[in-house]
């Protein structure tokens, strides 16, 4: 089933850090704290021109992470983060154009919805984890569970305003497999190159799982 791949991936941890990066040379170091600390999925989004080369470095040089590129946006977004590496991608969307360039590179993807006719139409293209975005302005933890009843059968990575004082209110919820957010190493953090830091904030992300 499409899809199955990306729940994969997402299983790993109940926390996928949302990275952006403006100095590849930061890559290697950024994604060895999150590992450490026990986060090896991450998500580097395509907001930066140096993006797509720290998804290169993480991938040949951090085997140990499982890097993805998000905020993809084109098609051409899909090739260039297929082609540097990422092993899946994320969007803030989801159109047919997007939906068929992954499948046609065999790339484990997850689309985003931020109402339920989005989240029918994900399933209508096979899709059953779907990252729910911007989730806090969307409703929250609340709106999800609301849906999982009439949209049983769906799962979704919430991502948007989720941080350490309400990502429990998510992970509780049996329709959502992981959470995504910045805090874990936000980019201040990354341009100081607090590694300690971002290895004890991915450390607590990680430990989150235990209690669910």
């Amino acid at each position: 089933m499409t899809g199955s791949r990306m729940r994969d991936i997402c299983a790993r941890g109940p926390v996928v850090p949302v990275l952006t990066v403006d100095d590849s040379a930061r890559a290697e170091p950024l994604a060895r704290a999150l590992v450490e600390g026990g986060l090896r999925v991450i998500e580097v989004t395509l907001r930066t021109a140096a993006a797509i080369e720290a998804i290169g470095i993480i991938a040949r040089q951090v085997p140990d992470a499982i890097v993805g590129a998000g905020t993809l946006r084109t098609p051409g977004d899909v090739s260039r983060a297929a082609a540097a590496g990422a092993r899946f991608g994320v969007s803030p969307g989801l159109t047919p154009a997007l939906l068929a360039r992954a499948k046609a590179l065999d790339l484990p993807f997850l689309p985003g919805v931020a109402t339920p006719s989005e989240a029918m139409a994900a399933a209508e293209h096979g899709y059953r984890l779907l990252k729910f975005f911007p989730a806090e302005s969307c409703g929250g933890a609340a709106a999800l569970s609301a849906w999982a009843s009439p949209l049983a059968g769906l799962e979704f990575c919430p991502t948007g305003g989720i941080g350490p004082h309400n990502a429990s209110d998510y992970l509780r919820l049996a329709n959502v497999t992981c959470i995504g957010g910045s805090w874990v190493a936000p980019p201040a953090r990354i341009r100081a190159g607090d590694w300690s830091g971002i290895r004890k904030s991915a450390a607590a992300a990680a430990a989150l799982g235990v209690a669910r």
